[in-house]
């Protein structure tokens, strides 16, 4: 992730959606063609019934920037299943999860 930044933001709706854009220049990292990372992030998005945006600001080479956005997304799949203790009742704005 040396030299790349990226966000992700996840929001367990049950209304699936992903927007993935990871700006990656090249086919393959190393032996894994670089459509694999887009299509787990979708299928992950899917599965979970989950609106789910993730995008990499800049970078310098697809393996730093496909890392920094793996690293976003599990930051952000942690916070979205967390319980805070602070709020009382469902974690929702509208009241439904």
């Amino acid at each position: 992730m040396d030299c790349s930044l990226a966000f992700a933001a996840v929001d367990l709706s049950r209304r699936p959606y992903v927007k993935v854009d990871l700006k990656l220049e090249g086919k393959m990292i190393e032996d894994m063609p670089c459509e694999n990372i887009i299509h787990f992030i979708e299928s992950l998005a899917i599965s979970l019934r989950a609106n789910v945006h993730v995008w990499v600001q800049y970078g310098l080479n697809d393996h730093h920037k496909a890392e920094a956005a793996f690293k976003a997304l599990a930051l952000s799949l942690r916070q979205a299943v967390s319980i805070d203790p602070r709020r009382k009742g469902i974690p929702s704005s509208k009241g439904v999860i």
